[in-house]
């Protein structure tokens, strides 16, 4: 749907996003699950305010995504994100919940899949995260799949990230993708980054250069009829942590998830305890790290894209 259309009565674009869009300038969508199921309010609120500032030294206009009143809130001031931060319950709201939790009237917050939505349908094409979803470890009996990856090959839209989780299955995720035909590439490294390890066994095509990944994507785009695009970067090296260490830490978590009867959707908070735990808060300095440079990266991203369309 066109962002401008005032007859969108499920998104509410802030004057500073929508201006821009029109404008073809540069601009970055941000999730707002971080805000309010991330480290807990007023942390949370400072880590949101620091990403949109993150957007906007790269050259870029931020658009932090939310659900309120039931509408996409798309641009959320200041006071948007405080209520964000303190409200208390506010639902993680995913693709499949965007209709129930708007019909609701209250707040939720999006994921990588459900800011994919909102973005999209504003007509924001660069969405930033730290890591996406993907194919859950053992998925061969449970069939655990983010919605993430379903939602890569419903919208248009460049996701820049840090490579999927550590805690998932990278070998199969990065299958799935393929298979999805959902391009991932390789910001300056050959491999897949595993959040806050800088590097897996998985290979990706490299590019070193924004224009040329802003010109892949534009060309993908334009032979596929959509579909997003991963533009992954690794974590900082001074912030990242050992892939040996957090692969032993995982698999223990996993062996006590097993006997602890841990199942579903709560395995994943699990193991992220568990991490967290074994390196004594270091994954969380890891975290802020690459959810900053990532929002950066996706900054430089958008100025880049807006270029080479304003070339063409």
């Amino acid at each position: 749907m066109d962002s401008t259309d005032s007859t969108d009565t499920l998104t509410d674009i802030s004057e500073e996003v929508r201006g821009a869009i029109a404008e073809g300038r540069p601009v970055v969508a941000l999730e707002s699950s971080l805000i309010a199921h991330g480290p807990g309010y007023p942390a949370s609120v400072e880590i949101a305010l620091a990403l949109e500032k993150a957007v906007r030294d790269a050259g870029a206009v931020p658009a932090t995504l939310g659900i309120a009143d039931g509408r996409f809130v798309v641009g959320m001031d200041e006071e948007m994100i405080e209520r964000f931060g303190q409200s208390k319950g506010t639902p993680k709201v995913s693709a499949r919940d965007i209709g129930r939790v708007m019909a609701g009237g209250g707040l939720g917050a999006t994921t990588v899949a459900s800011t994919i939505v909102g973005a999209e349908r504003a007509g924001i094409p660069v969405f930033s995260t730290a890591g996406i979803g993907g194919v859950h470890r053992g998925a061969q009996e449970t069939f655990d799949i983010s919605a993430d990856l379903q939602q890569f090959t419903r919208s248009r839209m460049t996701v820049v990230c840090a490579g999927a989780k550590s805690i998932l299955d990278l070998e199969l995720t990065a299958e799935v993708l393929e298979t999805a035909g959902v391009p991932v590439l390789g910001y300056r490294t050959d491999s897949l980054p595993a959040f806050y390890v800088r590097e897996s066994d998985v290979p990706v095509p490299r590019v070193d250069d924004l224009a040329q990944a802003a010109r892949s994507v534009l060309l993908h785009w334009e032979v596929n009829k959509g579909g997003s695009v991963l533009l992954t970067a690794p974590i900082d090296e001074q912030d990242a942590l050992d892939g040996t260490e957090i692969e032993r830490v995982i698999q223990q978590a996993l062996d006590e998830a097993g006997r602890a009867g841990v199942v579903g959707n709560a395995v994943s908070p699990f193991l992220m305890r568990a991490v967290g735990e074994a390196t004594a808060g270091r994954s969380g300095a890891a975290t802020r790290s690459v959810l900053i440079s990532n929002a950066r990266l996706a900054g430089e991203f958008a100025v880049a894209l807006s270029a080479v369309r304003e070339e063409s």
